[in-house]
């Protein structure tokens, strides 16, 4: 049975953790804006049918070539840079997550948007240094985004209330989502009226505000706050009394590599991975394949997934807290709930997108159902390590982010040889390759997953006679 500490009622959207909440939202909206705006950029940094110097070109297009320089990137080579910034966060993945139980959040998670902001700043400068100087940024952008993904999750390990961890965590991660659609909607009109450049400026510029921001007005325990509220801060310590956190003592290693409720989260990342890669990666192409609408409609059909997920991630971590403050569900049943959610819908929506979207309207509402319905996970397998392990919930958290992305990168070069092999009946394989890993990855998860602390992560009392 799951012990949940009983929580006094306090203010709550008028408080303290949930402005800090929101403003590691804000700071995750701009972060996943400077990631997923090169992939519409680069459309207008790229030159195919001219070489680079324009000998005879009309002054208009001279013009315009000096707001948005272009340059001679292969396929091949473009393909590389997008991927650069992957590189940068799966190197940063374990680390960040077992020096995040140690160091201060407050300054990573500062220190590394900024990172991410000044590479967003020089892309523009390295672009026009040669393809080598930009991958380079853009592997140090991934350091920074690495670094911001895995460390603020240690924030509600000293923040957040148990009975408040799915809305504080939901809501706050939801910015990776609204991110996207941002980036997909602002960024055309900003190369268009400006020029390509000030994508990176702009965007840039707020990472580095919100990096201030950030460090100003974030503390790492609640009980240093010069702005909060008594009843606050004796909410929040009150609650989380039985609970202690790492602070660099040795990991439990095989203890971990032998918890069988550890694998049944890595697992469940892995699938959770696997299905927004394919979804959100390959949703453009699906699109254009099925659709044949243009690249503008394209890009704006794209967005919906997005912004539907923006909003259904905010919802399903106030019913997943809904559920535990009327005390209708344990903890162990809510994670597996809201996983099996996450994991099957996508699956279900995804089989009737090939199968039974006849239409324009029907295709557009199956995709940004499949899309949108994995956001659920974010209160099931998402969240679980800091249900089995608070004290270790860093490096956890890396190590679970770290095979996650392993799937999604899987699932990318697969859908790309599928597609590329059979164009016929390639979408069929993708989706039921995909329902089959949620499946399997769901079914060790209901039968294997805890909600309890571990014995290997309690702390150790030691007696002395």
């Amino acid at each position: 049975m799951d012990d949940q500490l009983p929580s006094r009622k306090a203010p709550s959207f008028c408080s303290l953790r949930y402005g800090l909440c929101l403003l590691l939202h804000f700071c995750n909206v701009v972060m996943m804006s400077q990631r997923m705006c090169l992939s519409l950029t680069v459309v207008a940094m790229v030159n195919s049918t001219e070489p680079h110097g324009w000998p005879n070109t009309s002054t208009k297009d001279l013009l315009d070539n000096i707001k948005n320089p272009r340059y001679n990137w292969s396929p091949e080579i473009r393909g590389v840079i997008l991927s650069s910034i992957l590189y940068g966060m799966l190197i940063v993945k374990i680390p960040v997550g077992y020096l995040s139980g140690i160091y201060s959040i407050r300054k990573m998670v500062s220190c590394a948007l900024i990172l991410s902001s000044l590479s967003s700043l020089l892309i523009p400068l390295a672009a026009d240094a040669g393809e080598m100087p930009l991958i380079a940024c853009r592997v140090v952008q991934g350091l920074g985004q690495g670094t911001v993904s895995i460390a603020q999750h240690m924030v509600w390990v000293k923040w957040a209330p148990p009975l408040e961890r799915g809305r504080l965590t939901s809501l706050s991660v939801s910015g990776l989502m609204l991110g996207p659609f941002i980036a997909l909607l602002a960024t055309g009109f900003i190369c268009q009226a400006l020029g390509w450049p000030f994508v990176f400026y702009i965007f840039g510029a707020c990472g580095c505000a919100l990096g201030l921001f950030w460090f100003i007005l974030f503390y790492d325990d609640p009980k240093d706050h010069p702005c909060i509220s008594v009843d606050e801060k004796e909410l929040i310590t009150s609650s989380l009394m039985a609970q202690v956190t790492s602070s660099g003592q040795s990991l439990p290693i095989k203890a971990m590599l032998k918890s069988l409720p550890l694998w049944a989260i890595s697992l469940g990342c892995f699938a959770f991975s696997w299905t927004n890669h394919v979804m959100f990666l390959y949703s453009p192409t699906f699109i254009s394949s099925r659709l044949h609408v243009n690249v503008t409609e394209n890009g704006l059909l794209s967005a919906l997934p997005y912004l539907f997920s923006w909003v259904l991630g905010i919802l399903v971590g106030q019913v997943a807290d809904l559920f535990l403050s009327r005390n209708m569900f344990c903890v162990t049943t809510i994670r597996k709930l809201f996983t099996t959610l996450g994991l099957l819908l996508p699956s279900l929506f995804g089989i009737c997108l090939c199968h039974l979207s006849s239409g324009f309207h029907s295709t557009i509402i199956f995709l940004i159902l499949a899309s949108a319905t994995s956001v659920f996970c974010i209160v099931g397998i998402l969240i679980n390590p800091l249900d089995i392990a608070p004290r270790y919930y860093g490096f956890l958290k890396g190590v679970t982010v770290l095979i996650g992305m392993t799937g999604g990168l899987t699932s990318s070069t697969l859908a790309g040889i599928i597609l590329n092999r059979d164009p016929e009946s390639s979408w069929s394989k993708i989706f039921f390759l995909m329902a089959a890993i949620n499946i399997i990855s769901l079914t060790f998860y209901l039968i294997f997953a805890k909600a309890e602390i571990q014995d290997w992560a309690k702390e150790k009392q030691h007696t002395r006679l």
